[in-house]
């Protein structure tokens, strides 16, 4: 089965996980993307939070399947020249460097267009050029709190918190991913390449857009009818802090169910609805409730919604998460078992789906790993195993049109 970015070459000198998870997703549909990577160490992710000793770690092979290695130092003039041609062929480069770094290495974008006229930049920043922060270094949490993310998360009796989701890293990725499919449609309506550029905090803003919907509303009457705040509570003028309630105008919370002594995860999120509440009622034998005025209403519901919230964690008492979601999900009420990392590992649907994949590798065997999140009608992403460090490089130099002696030469000097 041919895929749709077959002959698109990527360039990724990208690590650690923005960079690496965009490059990935355009290498699962098809693009050759060549992971560019210092002689002798690699992406950093290579040794960090390793499992087994002198073996990849799982933080660089579940953000670089399906790619090619190529070790090379820039720094050098044969590395240099090597790039160019490199250049030359390619597509995109992609990169997630210190601002200033391509510069310093000799490739501007007025050079890569020179060489390139074609070629797509594709950048992952911390902060958009011009911001008054744009000098600094950005990691997963420092997007979270400088996108509002984390002062929207936690409790409201407690500090702001990030989440355990790559709202900073990954979800950049694929930010970034989009921009570049987007330039490559423009490519082929100009015939130019372009920049594109990514921060971090754009990234996690967009995800919080809801929030920011909620601080206008919050300025214009002084509270926000759906947290769990109103109406005894107070609010300031900041969006607080809402525990598990729904961000989407729907009532929410985490609720136990049997088991939750010992097991951490034996919770389900359950919404109340307006459409559901009549069968949120029979459901849990409260039919009354339905035409009570005192509950048949959102806004009656809401001075007592933890006491419905509590009537249902007693109906759960004696039910699993499991259990649980099989009666709920038969009157069409949204809810879901809060799931384990390990419970998510050995889902069989899951497997299935592709959406999580056991893949072999040279050096660790067979590991699990994230498959494609999109899904096709006629593409079905071969997941393959991430590439040992610099297993492609002669491979790659051949391509470019390297002599044999001439690879050795580069092997000599150490540019690859």
């Amino acid at each position: 089965m041919s895929k749709p970015l077959e002959g698109i070459k990527i360039i990724d000198f990208t690590h650690v996980q923005a960079g690496p998870a965009c490059t990935q997703l355009l290498a699962w549909f098809g693009a050759d993307v060549i992971k560019v990577e210092r002689p002798g160490s690699g992406d950093v992710t290579r040794n960090q939070l390793r499992d087994i000793p002198d073996a990849d770690a799982l933080y660089f092979t579940m953000l670089n399947s399906n790619k090619r290695s190529l070790t090379l130092d820039t720094k050098t003039p044969e590395g240099k020249e090597v790039l160019e041609k490199l250049v030359k062929e390619s597509d995109v480069l992609v990169e997630n460097f210190a601002p200033g770094a391509l510069d310093r290495m000799g490739f501007t974008w007025e050079r890569l267009n020179e060489l390139n006229p074609k070629l797509i930049v594709a950048s992952v920043k911390g902060f958009s050029d011009g911001h008054h922060y744009d000098d600094l270094k950005v990691y997963e949490n420092v997007a979270q709190c400088a996108g509002g993310a984390a002062s929207t998360t936690g409790f409201w009796d407690g500090p702001p918190t990030v989440s355990a989701a790559a709202l900073g890293d990954s979800n950049t990725g694929m930010h970034l991913a989009i921009g570049i499919l987007t330039a490559l449609i423009g490519r082929g309506q100009t015939g130019r390449g372009q920049k594109v550029a990514v921060s971090m905090q754009d990234s996690v803003i967009n995800l919080c857009r809801v929030k920011l919907r909620d601080q206008q509303r919050l300025d214009r009457v002084g509270y926000l009818e759906e947290y769990p705040q109103y109406p005894h509570g107070e609010f300031t003028d900041v969006v607080p802090r809402g525990g598990n309630a729904g961000g989407g105008g729907q009532p929410g919370w985490v609720l136990k169910c049997k088991g939750w002594e010992t097991d951490p995860n034996a919770y389900i999120y359950f919404t109340i609805q307006g459409h559901a509440w009549e069968p949120i009622c029979r459901a849990i034998g409260k039919p009354e409730w339905i035409d009570d005025p005192n509950y048949n209403t959102a806004q009656a519901r809401q001075p007592h919604i933890f006491d419905i919230f509590a009537t249902i964690e007693a109906w759960l008492a004696d039910k699993t998460k499991y259990e649980a979601v099989d009666i709920l999900r038969k009157f069409d009420i949204p809810c879901a078992p809060v799931l384990s990392m390990k419970e998510i590992a050995n889902d069989p649907s899951l497997r299935a789906s592709g959406t999580i994949v056991e893949v072999p590798h040279k050096q660790r065997g067979s590991y699990l790993t994230v498959g494609s999140p999109i899904k096709f009608s006629g593409l079905k992403p071969e997941i393959t195993g991430s590439p040992l460090l610099g297993e492609h490089t002669d491979e790659i130099l051949s391509e470019l049109g390297y002599s044999k002696d001439q690879i050795a030469n580069l092997h000599a000097s150490r540019s690859v």
